[in-house]
């Protein structure tokens, strides 16, 4: 049996990130917010006396933590108006000595100097569906020093089926409407399904217990060596064996990044078996659930492409099925599934 799922993703306007909405949420993610803070602290000997660049810097807060850590120079690049708010954080802190607010995009902005770090937040739900990763690799190209740091460093994606319950829950109600109110409404089923599994990719929390194979990771994106043209087509394949007898309702994808050091690695991941951040996971739903066996393998290929209208769109290809996110994203992935 085969299924093919694409995912079409398309760019955040910059005034999204003027709104204190989406900051508050970050900010308040302490997984990411402290994973940033270590990754930078534990560097502190490769920031001392240096220059940083912060691309897409936001409010400010990781530009500081790179002053903090002994940064002679930040140069905190930021887009969208949160560009004041992020002026008044750094004079609060005593700190505009060292960091310099810039406003515009990267890929506009003339710098004095070369930089010898890279800091960014620059993932996206899926990982890729900001494509903030382009600014990073033209700062990187343009402003990085050779031997320079680049914070976070690498980022790999993963795949698992699962059997989202919530939906079953949700798909079960309407049947059982009749026994609380004297009413059937059993019809509403096959609409709440259209409805609810209709192709949009959701970003919600996935249990551990609604996964159904050990996850299988589809791609790596080394930040130093990685191109603009590597980004037209992040793509490969994932195979997985499910733990039981179960039904597939859904695939989640998921991201984790590193943070190198002198010590162990930091790593920063959105996986179900890890705690929850503010990225949560992204969920595809088939179109009808596909019951599994212990050690069933489900296989497949997902290909990531970005889309000819915009360089900020990115497809997941592979075929027919599209799905869509809300919140300025849209996803096409295109899996190709085979269950043996």
């Amino acid at each position: 049996m085969f299924y093919t799922l694409i995912i079409l993703l398309f760019h955040v306007n910059q005034q999204f990130y003027a709104d204190v909405n989406i900051h508050e949420e970050m900010i308040a993610d302490t997984i990411r917010t402290n994973t940033y803070r270590l990754g930078i602290l534990r560097n502190r000997k490769a920031m001392e006396g240096k220059v940083v660049l912060d691309v897409g810097a936001g409010t400010g807060v990781l530009s500081i933590f790179c002053a903090q850590a002994g940064a002679r120079k930040v140069y905190a690049v930021e887009a969208s108006s949160i560009v004041e708010q992020a002026v008044r954080i750094v004079k609060l802190n005593s700190m505009e000595d060292r960091v310099e607010v810039i406003k515009g995009t990267l890929e506009t902005v003339d710098l004095p100097e070369q930089v010898d770090v890279i800091v960014s937040e620059w993932m996206g739900y899926a990982l890729l569906h900001e494509s903030m990763l382009n600014s990073v690799i033209f700062a990187r190209d343009k402003w990085l020093k050779p031997g320079g740091l680049i914070l976070p460093d690498k980022a790999e994606l993963f795949i698992a089926p699962i059997n989202d319950l919530v939906v079953e829950d949700r798909l079960n109600f309407w049947s059982t409407v009749k026994s609380q109110y004297g009413v059937d409404m059993s019809s509403m089923t096959d609409f709440a399904k259209k409805c609810i599994m209709n192709r949009d990719i959701t970003v919600n929390l996935v249990t551990v217990e609604d996964v159904l194979s050990h996850p299988s990771k589809f791609a790596d994106l080394d930040l130093y060596t990685v191109t603009m043209e590597n980004l037209r087509s992040v793509r490969g394949g994932f195979r997985c064996e499910c733990f039981g007898s179960s039904s597939i309702n859904a695939f989640c994808v998921w991201f984790a990044v590193t943070f190198a050091g002198e010590d162990k690695p930091l790593v920063l991941s959105t996986s179900p078996f890890s705690p929850e951040t503010h990225w949560k996971q992204a969920v595809l739903y088939l179109d009808e659930a596909v019951d599994v066996m212990q050690d069933t393998k489900v296989e497949g290929r997902i290909n990531m492409y970005p889309s000819e209208e915009s360089a900020r769109h990115i497809f997941y290809c592979m075929c027919v099925i599209s799905y869509r996110l809300d919140y300025f994203l849209w996803l096409c992935v295109c899996v190709c599934m085979c269950v043996i």
